[in-house]
């Protein structure tokens, strides 16, 4: 952006904005030498750089999110399944499940991830692609990491989007959520380089337009994570009023998403869960020898979960506890 231009932009707007503007100018200059030292080609760089302005909507977003106050508690999960498992949600999964079966059979027998969770996902994340965002990636993501909470993951987001451009994705295309997810499968632009794949054949890796190519880039991804063909998610069950919960307290500690694990039981089989009276609600007893863990959401006299190994895959996506349940709930009901 020339400086007359800069200028025109900072008298139209109040001194503590300008401050923070002119402040995001220079940190693009960082921003752009470490672009060019990871390989962004100049091309994309002078395209790109000076089209960026600050965007004070996306550090508000940023600050409003529930994690910024490590002192909140806990809410129940029945009013988060209530607004996000709708009944809307699920006549339109099992629309999209039912229309896209032949290429959903193809890739769970290809990579061992259920049709129905990979529908679920896209549900979830982008109500089966009607809705995307419509932030441009290359400035949010470079206004989150001038925003400094997070610089380091923001940067290599940032940069991450420039050498999607690299590889012949449009500006036009890196449009999502105000903290850089994009497409049907809301992928940062890092995954999106990892992950994504061309599902139709095409030649191309396009999330936003193609449903093959987003089926196919969320079912590596659980495949990458690794998902384990043959066993669910979990199960809802009841629990004993008599349940000595003590003898099931988890003593470890996660290196990742302390407080989502933490609320999870020790590790038992699904034949000692049985033994302890737990009695399952939607589904038969997976294997004996299958783990898994005790979840309560609502507290004791409520719902409870047995969650296994593959749960875990789905909070590698987005590591909430109610959105994994959600996910698997929603995937439980498209397929029935």
């Amino acid at each position: 952006m020339a400086l007359a231009v800069l200028a025109a932009c900072f008298a139209m707007i109040g001194p503590a904005a300008a401050q923070d503007e002119a402040g995001f100018q220079a940190y693009l200059q960082t921003l752009r030498a470490q672009a060019a030292a990871r390989g962004v080609s100049r091309a994309t760089l002078d395209a790109v750089m000076p089209t960026l302005t600050l965007n004070q909507r996306v550090i508000d977003l940023d600050r409003a999110q529930p994690g910024a106050n490590p002192n909140a508690g806990v809410p129940n999960f029945a009013p988060y399944q209530a607004q996000h498992l709708t009944a809307a949600l699920i006549a339109n999964g099992r629309n999209a499940y039912q229309a896209e079966r032949s290429r959903l059979q193809r890739i769970e027998q290809q990579i061992g991830v259920p049709e129905s969770i990979m529908v679920a996902i896209w549900g979830h994340e982008t109500s089966y692609g009607r809705v995307m965002g419509g932030f441009d990636l290359p400035r949010a993501l470079a206004t989150l990491a001038y925003e400094g909470r997070r610089r380091e993951l923001f940067a290599d987001e940032f940069i991450a989007a420039l050498q999607m451009m690299d590889r012949g994705v449009s500006r036009a295309q890196l449009v999502g959520s105000w903290a850089g997810a994009t497409g049907g499968p809301q992928f940062l632009p890092s995954v999106y380089l990892r992950l994504a794949r061309d599902g139709d054949g095409d030649g191309r890796v396009d999330i936003w337009a193609s449903r093959a190519d987003t089926l196919a880039s969320i079912g590596n991804y659980f495949a990458n994570a690794g998902w384990r063909p043959g066993q669910p998610w979990g199960l809802a069950v009841s629990v004993p009023a008599t349940f000595d919960r003590s003898q099931v307290t988890n003593r470890l500690l996660s290196p990742r998403c302390l407080k989502v694990f933490a609320r999870h039981s020790a590790w038992k089989t699904m034949a000692e869960w049985r033994r302890l009276g737990l009695v399952p609600l939607t589904r038969d007893w997976p294997g004996d020898s299958v783990l898994a863990t005790l979840l309560e959401p609502d507290g004791p006299g409520r719902t409870a979960y047995l969650l296994t190994g593959n749960y875990r895959v789905i909070l590698d996506y987005n590591c909430s506890n109610f959105y994994a349940l959600s996910v698997g709930l929603l995937a439980d009901a498209v397929e029935r």
